[in-house]
């Protein structure tokens, strides 16, 4: 091509050029969007001694996915805010260092759940509901939710410490979902056989960050 031709073409093209540099930017394949939760419905369900009596494991679950409404209820029983003015929540956390990140997992994609904004924020694209689990049964389960401790978020307290209580409030979070379960005839499914180095590796997490159990819920698969 001729130098001047070339020159032609260039001013030919800069400005659609500039047009698109002026375009927001696409979001990359692998970033899901974020998902918009309905306000929890927070009255009902069953008594509390009623749902005590029917807690149980169950590992055989539908494929059958919950309504937003059922996801939205079911996060907030979890780890929701109960108590705007202080930010408390449904579980106890020693020091008040909230430090349990709920990851979901569902077909589309994994997110990370907002206690304050009640709301799902994209982690990553695709459906990763088989690394929720080393047992069969999880990946086709509508919903999984793996724990992860952030130990940055302690005032103070040794390794051991941190531990023990992140254990513990990943523990309290996990019976409010079962006791939901029993409320509202889901299956659920606590665990600790969980392949914590790929899920940390998926979560992008830091080294301070880490995973503890997996939970699957989802309605109870018909004989």
């Amino acid at each position: 091509m001729h130098r001047r031709e070339f020159l032609r073409g260039t001013a030919a093209v800069a400005p659609v050029l500039a047009a698109l540099a002026g375009r927001p930017r696409r979001a990359a394949a692998q970033e899901p969007a974020g998902l918009a939760l309905p306000k929890p419905q927070i009255q009902g369900g069953r008594p509390l001694m009623q749902a005590l009596s029917d807690r149980k494991t169950t590992r055989t679950i539908s494929e059958e996915k919950l309504s937003p409404q059922m996801l939205s209820n079911l996060l907030w029983a979890a780890w929701g805010v109960n108590r705007a003015a202080s930010n408390g929540r449904t579980a106890p956390s020693a020091m008040n260092a909230q430090e349990i990140g709920l990851y979901v997992f569902l077909e589309q994609g994994v997110y990370l759940f907002d206690e304050k904004a009640h709301s799902l924020k994209p982690v990553a694209a695709g459906d990763h509901r088989a690394q929720t689990g080393t047992q069969a049964g999880v990946a086709k389960a509508p919903v999984s939710f793996v724990y992860v401790a952030d130990l940055d978020k302690f005032r103070s307290g040794t390794a051991e410490t941190k531990a023990a209580w992140s254990n513990a409030h990943a523990g309290f979070i996990g019976q409010n979902v079962y006791l939901f379960a029993a409320s509202e005839g889901l299956a659920s499914w606590f665990r600790a056989f969980v392949d914590a180095p790929a899920l940390a590796q998926l979560l992008k997490l830091r080294s301070n960050q880490k995973v503890l159990y997996g939970h699957t819920v989802g309605y109870p698969a018909k004989a």
